[in-house]
């Protein structure tokens, strides 16, 4: 592979014909990628499912294709179900929806799944000869499309919260396109490297499984007050004890400090809500504020303290709770913990990880989820003597520290594809020039 800084096309190939600042060897001094509009590149896939019996999909943006009865809790196909767009492996699919990651829509290409039917609000298409899916795909994934589609969106979602996108205005869209020799070459390189993340990623789920597996088996399970798995040193030194929180530990509430006073924020310490609550060890926020406003509207949990969101719309999905990696300010949807010497806070982190789909969830007047006071003091765990809980604790924080590891390893792998994509494809700023 070689560095191109050069346009090395001919008058004859136009002036809009561009180079990528990477190229295999083989095609160095080949001419210049043309722009292609997708109408010119695919052809529209227009054929009703009919009296077929196929799965009805929808396409959630970061994952690609998922059927409606996994998304949605059921078929919501309906009537309009012959009237949905029978789709084959090879085809492409574009979903009109907005999302974080697609703002203008995602597209997906339909692999292993033989046939599907998918709505017919989505546009669906397949490449000509001679256009390689694989390239495609990879341009799709960088948002090509979109950067080019945000101009012809002058609104925001209509009431079924798909875009305004004509399919004229799509097919339109231009993809800069070099010959199918390069653009086969760049699909399996990056193909290659696709491979490697998912075995990464693979690798990373089957480690956060064992963890789970774990932690069902070193924590006594609901309705019982005994683990089903001791370490061999621990097999006969007692039966563990049934505590309540309010019995060894002090809750205090955090705050917010006036925004009106610049004094306060964009210091060194970390303010945390529910939005920095992610890892078990915290140690940064989305927020900082000031030695200056703590006693002004918040106050400091100690390194070691345990932090558990009370409050907030994210308690009917999951119940945040980590443990201070250092010296923290917190807000008003959080409560820090003060725990007793006898407890191994590492281990009480570990147990209520596991135990938090136990925990009592009440609903606010204004919809948000809530944890009252009384039922946190109130909740039961279960504790051995403290080298017991030092012993899973270690054997927790040793996984955890492997998970990170791998966690790491899959991150630097998108960042390597990242990285080379942006060499591989030609700058977009020049396509739309």
């Amino acid at each position: 592979m070689s560095n191109t800084t050069k346009n090395t096309t001919t008058k004859e190939e136009g002036k809009n014909a561009l180079v990528p600042k990477l190229r295999f060897p083989e095609f160095r001094g080949a001419v210049g990628w043309t722009p292609v509009a997708l109408g010119e590149a695919s052809v529209p896939v227009t054929e009703r499912v009919g009296e077929r019996k196929l799965t009805p999909v929808s396409i959630s943006a970061g994952i690609g294709f998922v059927p409606q009865a996994e998304r949605f809790g059921r078929d919501i196909s309906g009537n309009q179900y012959q009237l949905y767009t029978l789709v084959r492996d090879g085809d492409f699919v574009f979903n009109k929806g907005n999302s974080l990651k697609f703002p203008q829509g995602c597209i997906y290409l339909l692999e292993r799944w033989g046939q599907v039917a998918a709505p017919n609000v989505f546009i669906c298409f397949r490449m000509k000869d001679g256009y390689s899916n694989g390239f495609f795909q990879q341009c799709f994934e960088q948002n090509q499309h979109g950067r080019q589609l945000k101009r012809h969106i002058t609104s925001g979602a209509r009431s079924n919260g798909l875009l305004n996108i004509s399919k004229d205005t799509f097919f339109g869209v231009e993809i800069p396109t070099p010959s199918p020799a390069e653009q086969q070459k760049i699909a399996e390189c990056l193909s290659s490297v696709d491979e490697l993340i998912a075995t990464q990623a693979q690798k990373l789920d089957a480690l956060k499984t064992h963890k789970k597996g774990l932690m069902q088996q070193l924590f006594p399970r609901e309705d019982e007050t005994q683990p089903r798995f001791r370490f061999p040193e621990f097999q006969n030194t007692g039966e563990w004890e049934i505590k309540t929180m309010g019995s060894f530990a002090s809750f205090s509430s955090g705050g917010t400090p006036s925004k009106d006073n610049p004094a306060y924020w964009n210091g060194s310490i970390p303010w945390v809500s529910a939005s920095s609550m992610y890892d078990l060890i915290i140690k940064k926020a989305d927020h900082y504020v000031t030695p200056l406003a703590i006693g002004k509207g918040t106050r400091i949990a100690k390194k070691g303290s345990i932090l558990i969101l009370v409050r907030g719309s994210m308690l009917f999905k999951r119940v945040p709770i980590c443990i201070a990696g250092i010296d923290v300010a917190f807000n008003q949807d959080v409560k820090a913990l003060d725990v007793d010497t006898s407890i191994n806070t590492s281990f009480l982190l570990y147990q209520l990880s596991a135990f938090q789909s136990r925990i009592p969830i009440n609903e606010t007047g204004i919809g948000a989820g809530k944890i009252e006071l009384e039922h946190l003091k109130g909740f039961e765990l279960f504790f051995p003597e403290v080298h017991e809980q030092q012993r899973i604790a270690d054997c927790l924080t040793n996984l955890d520290d492997l998970i990170t590891t791998e966690t790491k390893k899959l991150e630097a792998l998108k960042a390597h594809k990242k990285g080379l994509m942006q060499q591989l494809f030609p700058s977009l700023g020049e396509a739309e020039a």
